[in-house]
């Protein structure tokens, strides 16, 4: 059957020079030891104060011995039969999914209750609770408003995910204002090189002062990563309340000239990005946020396409005879030990 073998690493084959070495060494210390002996002690005091094995037990234990090194050397060959494949079903790479939050002071409209960033939060806490329902991914977290900060990596492990989440409000990116570029750029320095899906999901009420959204999308777009786009508020616009964090009063958000600030789904915006990407945009406005049915309606369709699984021929591996083989021998050289009491000396 060896005869039927090629070798994945035959270089490695230099290391049973290194067994020879070592059981070498094992006999040369067997021979120092019965010298050692000889010069204090004779033969019949050795038969009444030792217990050695005699010669013939030594050299079949150390040959016991080598011979398990020489088929663990082998094994680290890796043998594999000659001609011979096995059909696996593999994955073409990761499923990543980068969710980018807007923080901005006009996310706190009151038109999607309790407030749109609440709303928002409530609903991806709620579907990372279902990981099945995203293809189980890696998932991430970018906040943004003024400018864009990653809060959380892209980590398998979602309750530190929904850790990270639960901190999220509107001084987590710092800077006023509202820079999607920005953060579609922060979330696409947030996605590991190689194959697999890669997905941003962006919930947003599109209220954007960055005039280099559009070039941030073709970039998006250029490294193969797909926007889906939440549009969360009123078309119409909505009043934006601040709360004291001390007193809980609530007071309007007024402009330079004094007048409340009215924030207004772009819808517009965010239907761009989505089509320079090959993406989605669902319009969310004030109703519930239905997060889940969102996602298995536009995420998981991209992210198994992207991540469709692939049949492979790989060779098929015969190392585990050899390892067998190893342990065996291992197991008669104890045995062949434990007969140590045997006190005839050769």
């Amino acid at each position: 059957m060896i005869f039927d073998w090629t070798w994945e690493a035959p270089q490695r084959v230099h290391l049973i020079w290194l067994a020879i070495a070592i059981v070498g060494g094992l006999f040369a210390l067997e021979l120092r030891t019965r010298d050692a002996m000889a010069t204090f002690l004779s033969p019949a005091m050795q038969r009444r104060l030792t217990a050695s094995a005699s010669f013939g037990r030594v050299i079949l234990r150390l040959a016991l011995v080598l011979a398990a090194m020489i088929a663990g050397v082998l094994a680290l060959m890796r043998p594999q039969l000659r001609g011979e494949t096995d059909e696996v079903t593999v994955s073409s790479g990761n499923a990543d999914v980068m969710f980018v939050l807007d923080t901005s002071r006009s996310m706190l409209a009151d038109d999607a209750k309790p407030t749109r960033l609440a709303k928002a939060k409530s609903e991806i806490s709620r579907l990372i609770d279902k990981p099945d329902k995203l293809a189980n991914p890696r998932v991430g977290l970018v906040a943004f408003a003024g400018r864009a900060v990653q809060m959380c990596p892209l980590t398998p492990d979602y309750s530190f995910f929904n850790t990270v989440l639960n901190t999220v409000d509107t001084r987590s990116a710092g800077k006023g204002g509202s820079r999607v570029g920005d953060a579609l750029h922060a979330a696409l320095r947030g996605f590991p090189p190689g194959q697999g899906a890669k997905l941003i999901v962006l919930i947003t009420d599109g209220d954007d002062q960055d005039p280099y959204t559009e070039d941030a999308a073709k970039a998006v777009r250029d490294a193969g990563v797909k926007i889906v786009a939440i549009g969360i508020g009123d078309p119409a616009g909505s009043e934006i309340d601040l709360v004291d964090p001390v007193t809980h009063a609530k007071q309007k958000l007024l402009d330079k000239t004094g007048k409340p600030v009215i924030s207004k789904l772009d819808s517009a915006m965010l239907g761009k990005i989505a089509v320079i990407t090959e993406g989605a945009y669902i319009p969310a406005g004030t109703a519930a946020l239905d997060l889940e049915a969102i996602m298995q309606q536009h995420v998981t369709p991209l992210l198994t396409a992207a991540n469709a699984q692939v049949k492979r021929q790989i060779p098929v591996e015969e190392y585990t005879w050899l390892v067998m083989i190893a342990l065996g021998c291992l197991l008669a050289s104890l045995w062949v030990a434990a007969g140590a009491g045997d006190r005839r000396d050769a």
